[in-house]
């Protein structure tokens, strides 16, 4: 499902240059749970941007099922990115200002859908992330981990087949942790998604199929 062939990633100003990545060479294959883990500042995000099509490598290539998409465009990344990929990061990044329901929606605003159509698929992933009584509610009305369910309910509102969780679970306690855990894991056995997660906590890592670790940029298991 994703691919990398010896990537690396470097980030260069007028007077310094920062290796984020070197050689990194990772498969990970449709249906799969993979985790990566590693100190902060080794790499594990800008990792999951390039994996989600949201940063290009410096050297190196990029598969996404079989395409190879170092030769794109904005607009055909972007087409992929709604299409294939949906995004949960750490801070929900909701916007305050619309509704539970109208969040959910966005990522089908680019795609020809009516009104109504968008409407009925946010309405049924909210369901699936147990927030129906929540609609019309905004996210300044909500605990931290219901946040966290409309973000999921967000990204996959347009049934990707990949997923790339960005410390999902860090802004949150145990018990709500747990609950997203679950969220994440019931879409990978029920809907077979593809699943990448950056975490910290060694408790959930062990719970997906493979963990990846990274240390200054480089892979080390």
């Amino acid at each position: 499902m994703i691919k990398l062939n010896v990537v690396d990633k470097v980030y260069r100003t007028d007077t310094i240059e920062t290796t984020a990545l070197k050689n990194i060479n990772l498969q990970v294959e449709k249906g799969e749970f993979l985790s990566i883990m590693g100190p902060s500042g080794c790499g594990k995000s800008t990792l999951l941007n390039i994996m989600g099509l949201l940063d290009k490598p410096s050297s190196g290539k990029v598969k996404i099922e079989e395409l190879e998409v170092g030769t794109f465009g904005d607009r055909k990344l972007a087409k992929i990115r709604n299409r294939k990929i949906g995004f949960v990061f750490q801070s929900f990044h909701l916007i305050n200002d619309l509704s539970v329901l109208d969040n959910v929606e966005i990522p089908l605003l680019y795609r020809r859908l009516s009104g109504k159509e968008r409407k009925g698929r946010a309405l049924e992933v909210l369901e699936k992330v147990g927030l129906s009584a929540r609609v019309k509610h905004f996210p300044r009305q909500l605990s931290g981990g219901q946040c966290q369910r409309v973000a999921i309910a967000r990204a996959i509102v347009g049934n990707p087949e990949i997923i790339l969780a960005d410390e999902p679970t860090g802004n949150l306690d145990s018990v709500m942790g747990a609950e997203i855990m679950d969220i994440l894991m019931k879409l990978n056995k029920e809907a077979n998604t593809t699943i990448v997660m950056v975490t910290h906590d060694i408790h959930l890592a062990e719970q997906t199929q493979r963990i990846i670790r990274l240390f200054d940029g480089s892979q080390v298991m």
